[in-house]
């Protein structure tokens, strides 16, 4: 589906990242994976052809130095996935400027640094950018995301403002935002049963009473920046399993 196509991810060496890199590469992309740290998952993937990039994407100058090396192998990007991120759960409360700082940082201004530093590989033949969002910039219930879900909802806003001005060029902005999805960023430094807990408490507010896998939002992302898509352009998939927790509304 995507041979001869070259594509962009960022935070790729784990999680969904790590599952979107890999269903883009068993599709026949070339697929260049920006990342800040896992150097051991990064030679896995390098291990399968797949081109890594230690890249900061809340650095400008580390995302301009990425391109560069990514210009060094081809002039064109075809896809741009923005996955990078980052979440601290806290009360509103208890505000912890430096943590939020951090997710407006990665979250958003990465995306931003990310899209603007590759658009000249696309804005000649055109091409597909998807951002990783989340449902709780929808605006979920979930305890403790208030600040999390700020950068997120920023995110959205940024992929419809981009359908809007990169449709000239045929560029295609779109958003994913998942429910909870067990990744090493929803379960880090919980034991078994606290991770269990968690996803009782996610599985008791979806209509599917079920939690996401990276590789459900692989496969939507994978969709977006195919031709079977090539008519949506502005909008944002929710996939959470049916939340019925939603602050103005529920499926």
């Amino acid at each position: 589906m995507f041979k001869g196509k070259n594509v962009v991810i960022t935070g790729g060496t784990r999680g969904i990242g790590r599952a979107i890199a890999e269903r883009f590469n068993s599709l026949g992309a070339k697929v260049f994976v920006l990342y800040a740290s896992s150097e051991s998952q990064a030679k896995e993937l390098e291990s399968k052809g797949i081109v890594t990039i230690k890249c900061n994407v809340s650095k400008r100058d580390q995302v301009i130095e990425a391109s560069k090396k990514v210009r060094e192998i081809t002039n064109n990007v075809d896809v741009i996935v923005n996955n990078a991120g980052v979440m601290y759960t806290m009360p509103f409360e208890e505000f912890d400027e430096e943590k939020y700082r951090r997710m407006m940082d990665i979250n958003l201004n990465g995306t931003i640094y990310v899209i603007h530093t590759f658009l000249p590989f696309m804005k000649e033949r055109g091409g597909v950018i998807v951002n990783i969002a989340s449902n709780a910039g929808i605006g979920t219930s979930a305890v403790g995301t208030t600040f999390y879900a700020i950068t997120k909802s920023a995110v959205i806003m940024l992929t419809r403002r981009l359908a809007f001005e990169l449709g000239k060029y045929n560029i295609r902005v779109n958003a994913v935002a998942p429910g909870w999805v067990e990744t090493d960023l929803t379960v880090s430094g919980k034991s078994p049963e606290e991770t269990e807990k968690i996803k009782q408490w996610f599985r008791d507010r979806t209509v599917l009473h079920t939690t996401g896998r990276p590789e459900d939002i692989a496969g939507i992302v994978t969709f977006l920046s195919s031709d079977d898509a090539k008519y949506i352009t502005g909008q944002v998939i929710v996939a959470d399993g049916g939340r019925i927790d939603y602050l103005t509304h529920s499926l």
